[in-house]
Order: structure tokens, then sequence, then C-alpha cells
């Protein structure tokens, strides 16, 4: 016998360990290369901002404001598109979302105007939404509990990879002239058909529910439903009452991560949208060697966030470790406003090691905390109202450049949000409420 980590008793079933081992190679490989052409299709316009300030007349506030347009529709979008996927089922919802993406991205190549740049980017934030919950809800489906955090932490860690190879791929697209078209246009258009090209794989390739793969067999197939089935009856035993959307609106925990990850988001996206413009200061680069400079922070970051990871898994004080690695982006952020451009890259490196580990740290805390029936959509929500920092951040950054030709007052908000959420971080709860104990004490009679 064996406990999980929700306590339920299981038994080391060799079928069912082979039905887990299967679905883990079978699928998340694929996820973390969607995640990483998403990620890639989000920020590719950092290495193109001042071909389009050139050629189209985009100035920095108007770039800005254009970056955080995505994040508007993202937002708005995320929750209804979280719905109909568990409507209409993972597979086809995920392909839809890729393609229309893709096609999106693909259009960033024939603008012509800041119009053109704000409508193509709030676009792409609707097409987008409920890709990350949307992956989360498919692991409930395949995954129990146990194994479904570990798929997560892997999956999560495409963000980083991408990150680490947009810089290069980009820069090396940008050489790419001809057919009357930009090299910048030529980057927006190949990303973004390769997006197309793909999600016509992922529809051949993912499977709706575990009982149409034909990679199992019947003897995995049932022991993989019967063990998340079992999973879902021992939960809803121990918490019969399930939470409502509207109770959950109000509780304070949920507000809490949200504002958490907003911080979190506030960070990573002024470093994603700005720092191609930061290294460009450097000296006289091309764009290759601008993209090779940017994939350095996030190199560091994945070296970070698997360092904070096994350190957390060893002593488990799961919010401890998230206001270290927020004081760390604290710190970065505070110590690139000190020097010139290149020790400002340097700074922004140390940066990265804390905001990218604090993003993957963060996320343990609202899933131990959430009941798992409505955990997707709570998810789905806190990523939402989070990356909203991905609109505030570029915005602002874009609004402090055009008028006062520097982004150091937006580095010192940085460094300062971050110390807020190290602070706050401590009253984020990692252990869900008893819903049957609540509930007996709202039935008990009130004394005076």
């Amino acid at each position: 016998m064996k406990t999980s980590v929700s306590g339920i008793q299981e038994s080391v079933d060799p079928t069912l360990a082979s039905a887990i081992s299967k679905v883990k190679r079978h699928v998340l490989p694929l996820f973390v290369i969607m995640f990483i052409v998403n990620y890639i299709d989000r920020v590719n316009i950092g290495f193109v901002r001042t071909h389009m300030e050139t050629d189209l007349g985009i100035g920095a506030a108007a770039y800005g404001f254009g970056a955080g347009l995505f994040f508007i529709g993202y937002a708005l979008f995320e929750v209804p598109s979280n719905m109909l996927l568990q409507k209409v089922g993972a597979r086809i919802w995920l392909t839809r979302i890729m393609f229309t993406w893709g096609v999106v991205a693909a259009c960033m190549a024939f603008i012509q105007n800041e119009t053109h740049f704000y409508i193509l980017r709030f676009l792409l934030g609707v097409a987008e939404a409920g890709f990350f919950p949307g992956v989360i809800y498919y692991f409930t489906r395949w995954l129990p509990g146990v194994e479904r955090g570990k798929a997560i932490a892997i999956f999560l860690s495409g963000s980083a990879i991408a990150s680490l190879i947009s810089g290069p791929l980009s820069g090396l697209l940008l050489q790419i002239n001809g057919l009357g078209m930009h090299g910048w246009q030529w980057m927006y258009f190949i990303e973004g058909m390769f997006s197309v090209c793909l999600c016509v794989f992922v529809w051949f390739w993912l499977d709706a529910k575990p009982h149409d793969a034909k990679w199992l067999t019947r003897a995995e197939q049932d022991a993989l439903v019967t063990a998340i089935d079992d999973e879902q009856k021992a939960r809803e035993a121990a918490t019969p009452i399930r939470p409502s959307m509207g109770k959950l609106l109000k509780d304070r925990q949920i507000i809490l991560f949200c504002l958490i990850y907003f911080f979190i988001q506030l960070t990573i996206y002024a470093a994603t949208f700005w720092l191609p413009s930061i290294i460009k200061k450097m000296g006289e680069l091309s764009d290759v060697q601008v993209g090779l400079f940017n994939s350095i922070p996030w190199l560091l970051s994945i070296v970070g966030m698997y360092a904070f990871a096994s350190l957390s898994a060893k002593w488990k004080h799961q919010q401890a470790w998230v206001a270290t690695a927020l004081l760390i982006a604290a710190a970065g952020m505070f110590m690139s406003t000190t020097g010139g451009p290149i020790f400002a890259f340097v700074a922004i490196c140390f940066a990265a090691l804390g905001f990218k580990s604090a993003s993957s740290l963060f996320w343990p805390i609202p899933q131990a905390y959430l009941d798992a029936r409505i955990a997707a959509a709570v998810i789905a929500l806190i990523n939402s109202v989070g990356n909203l920092g991905g609109f505030v951040a570029p915005t602002t950054f874009g609004l402090l450049e055009q008028h006062t030709g520097s982004i150091q007052g937006g580095l010192y908000g940085l460094a300062a949000t971050s110390i807020i959420a190290a602070i706050i971080v401590f009253a984020a709860r990692t252990t869900p409420k008893r819903t049957a104990d609540i509930a007996v004490a709202d039935a008990a009679p009130k004394h005076a």
C-alpha cells in the first residue's frame, strides 16, 4: 500500500503505473511544444519593436499599449473559453485555439498602422484564451492527482524554454527579406503559420478520453479511468458540498492568489517586452546577437526554477520559497537602475532567477487550496487576472519612455511590487477549508 498526497490509500498497480507512464510520454512532449509555440507567438513583438517604429511609425507608447492589449482579450475570454472547452471536449477546443491563434499571429505580418496592431494584438489574446486551463483540464481527465502536479510543472517549463529559444529564432528569421516583405513580416508569418500546421498534428495525436486511446491496452484504459473516478468519489465524500463559483469569488484566498500572480506577471512581461530594447543599448548589435543575448536570462531562469523546485520539495515551506524568489527579483530590478545598459542587463539576468522561479513555485499553493471539482475554472480565473500584469507593465513602460525617455521609474515600481508580493504571500493558505465542517457550523444554532 502507499498513500497519495491527498491521503487516499492506493494499491500499487503495475497496470495503472504503465498507463500513467504511457500518458506522460504521449501527451507531455506535445503540450510542452504547444506552450513553446504559444509563448513565442505571444512575445515575439519584443524583437521587432524598432523595425515597426522605423517602417510603421509605431512609437514606444503605442508599442506598449498594443503589447498589453493581448492580455485584455485574454482576460475577458479566458473563463468563457474554459467553459466551452468542458462542453465540447479538450481535443476539439485545444485544436481550435491553436488554429485561431496561428492565423492571427500570421496576420501580424500585414499590419500597416497602429490601429491594425491594436486590433490584432487584442484578437490574439482572444484566440489564445483557454489554452492554459484547457491543458490543466486535460490532465484532470488523464492523470491521477499525485501525477498531475508533476505534469503541470513539466508543462510550465515550456514558457522558460520558449523564452530561451525565441531570441535566437526570431533573430534568424529577421534576416529573411524578399517577395516585398521585410524581415519582421517574415518572422510573424512563419511563426504564426507553424502554429497552424502544428494544430493538424494536435488533432490527430490527442484523444478525447482514455478509452479512445489505442496506444493504451484495454486493461490500462480501465485502470486509469477507475483510479481517476475513485479519487474523485473519495474527494466528494470528504467534501460533500461543492463550493459555488459565487462563494469562491468572495473568497479572500482566491483574491489573494490573483493579486500575487498579478505582481509576478508584472515583472515577467516587463522584462519580456523591454529586454531586447535594453540589450540594443549595449552597443551596435545585430538582430541575431540581440536574440542570443536575450536568451541568457531565460537560460539562467531555467536553472533557477529547477534549483528552487528541488529545494522546496526538500524543505516544504512553499510561501517562504516564493517570497525568497520574489526578493531576488526585486533586488535584480532595483540594481538594474544603478548602472549603464550592460550592468542593467546583468542585473535583469539576476532578477530572472527570481521572477520565473516565483511563477513556478506559486502554482502549488492554489492547487493545494482548491477543491478539484472547481480547480480548473478557478485556475483559469487566477491566470486571466494575473496576466493583466501583461497589460499594465508594457503599457506603463511605453508611456514612461515616450514622456520621460527612460523606464527607470517602472523598474523601481517592479522592485516595490515584488517586495509587496513577497510579504503578502505569507497570508496565502495551502490547505483547503473543510466544507463539511463549515456546513455543520452554519447549521448549528447561534447563541447570543
